[in-house]
This record gives structure tokens, sequence and C-alpha cells, in this order.
């Protein structure tokens, strides 16, 4: 993987730092209305920096879980749109347009639903960061020759 900037790696570990105290004063309920903000900067800045990150080799397996990195990125991203919607339910008006009861509709489909795209991102990140890194570490090791042979 290509080395970041130090302005960039200082940007993604502030979106990281937003988002764990966005999400964690979300679930706390401590100033939701701003907190589902923080996280959602924070969200969209993480995920800026990490898709900016690129990965130069040829390894296919690494490749692959970077485009496994980029949609737990984008789950990020929803995750956030999803917790501005819990606040502000901006989404709500949508569920009234074809009848019936569009209120329902909307909590059983909409409202709280960040929490299961967050873990799944989460989830992602953690497979991906982890078996990048093994795979980056195979790489390397495989480049070196070996003495005596």
């Amino acid at each position: 993987m290509k080395q970041l900037s130090r302005l960039k790696t200082f940007l993604m570990a502030l979106g990281g730092i937003m988002l764990v105290v966005g999400a964690c004063c979300f679930v706390a309920q401590v100033w939701r209305e701003v907190m589902c903000w923080v996280y959602m900067v924070g969200a969209v800045l993480f995920a800026t920096i990490q898709s900016m990150q690129l990965y130069e080799g040829r390894n296919l397996r690494v490749k692959r879980l970077k485009n496994i990195m980029n949609v737990a990125d984008l789950l990020l991203i929803l995750s956030g749109i999803l917790m501005v919607d819990t606040c502000y339910q901006f989404l709500l008006p949508l569920f009234y347009k074809g009848g019936g009861n569009g209120y329902l509709t909307y909590i059983e489909y909409v409202y709280n639903k960040w929490v299961v795209l967050l873990l799944i991102a989460a989830l992602l990140e953690l497979y991906t960061t982890f078996r990048i890194s093994g795979e980056m570490e195979q790489e390397k090791g495989s480049e070196t020759p070996r003495k005596g042979v």
C-alpha cells in the first residue's frame, strides 16, 4: 500500500476519532442532534482518505480486500445518513406517498437501522485491515532473497 502523507494520516485519524465519539455519544443520547453530524463528517473524512490510499502491487488478494474495504467505507457513510435520519426523520415523507400506514413502514425499514450498517462496516474494516497487513507481510517476505540457497 502506498504510504499516506502526514496530513492525510492526521485527517484519517481525526475522522476515526469523530466516528467513535459521534457513535458513542449518539447511543448514550448526548447531544444527538450534534453527534449525528459529528459521526457523518467523521465517516466521510475517514472513508475519503482511506479510499485515496492506493495499492500499486499485483497481488489479487490485496486488490480484492481493498475493494471490500471500499464497500465498508460506503456502509459507514450510509450508516451516517441513517443516523442523521434517525434524528431528523427526513426520509419519513417518502413512505407516505404510496398510501397505507407509512409511519409503521418507515419504523420497520429505516428508523435506527444505522446500527446494522455500522456493525457490518466495522466487521468488514477489521477483517480487511488484518488480512491486508498479513498479505503485505507475506509479499514482503517472498521478495527478500534467501541466504545460503
